[in-house]
């Protein structure tokens, strides 16, 4: 498996879902633990939509929680401010039709690209990672064709 890097904020944001899942898991265990009280589970939907949803969030509390073990913490002083890396927030644009794009390059984890948090681990992220303001980097895309973008600006 890949490193993991995640953003301080990353972690942040992986700390509260892995909390609030705790308490949604003690609140099944609770609803669980009363409908066993009433009695024949083998016709009670409460009972086995409790334990169904107990399962997945039992799943996702592993996966976080592995997640947790192998994430590499990236620490913003130790990062190259002058070049596109993890955590930065970069502009680029195409070079042939001037079209502009922002976007955050996050860890896996933290890709959101309805929010323009796009995974270091994409195909355009790969392209551009490393490279410095007004630099321009050739991108293949997914259906083969190639664009050029420039670095206009990286902010951290």
């Amino acid at each position: 498996m890949a490193d993991i890097y995640l953003t301080k904020k990353g972690l942040e944001k992986i700390k509260e879902e892995l909390n609030q899942l705790y308490k949604e898991k003690n609140e099944l265990n609770k609803e669980i633990q009363e409908t066993k009280e009433q009695g024949d589970l083998s016709e009670n939907a409460g009972y086995q939509y409790a334990k169904e949803k107990q399962n997945m969030i039992i799943k996702r509390i592993s996966e976080l929680e592995d997640l947790l073990r192998k994430a590499k913490i990236v620490d913003d002083s130790e990062i190259n401010k002058n070049e596109v890396r993890i955590g930065a927030k970069i502009k680029i644009i195409d070079t042939k039709t001037n079209e502009e794009k922002t976007f955050q390059l996050v860890s896996m984890p933290e890709a959101d690209p309805i929010n323009a948090k796009i995974s270091v681990n994409s195909p355009l992220a790969q392209s551009l990672l490393g490279a410095k303001l007004d630099e321009v980097r050739k991108v293949k895309l997914p259906n083969g064709m190639e664009k050029e973008y420039k670095i206009v600006s990286i902010e951290y």
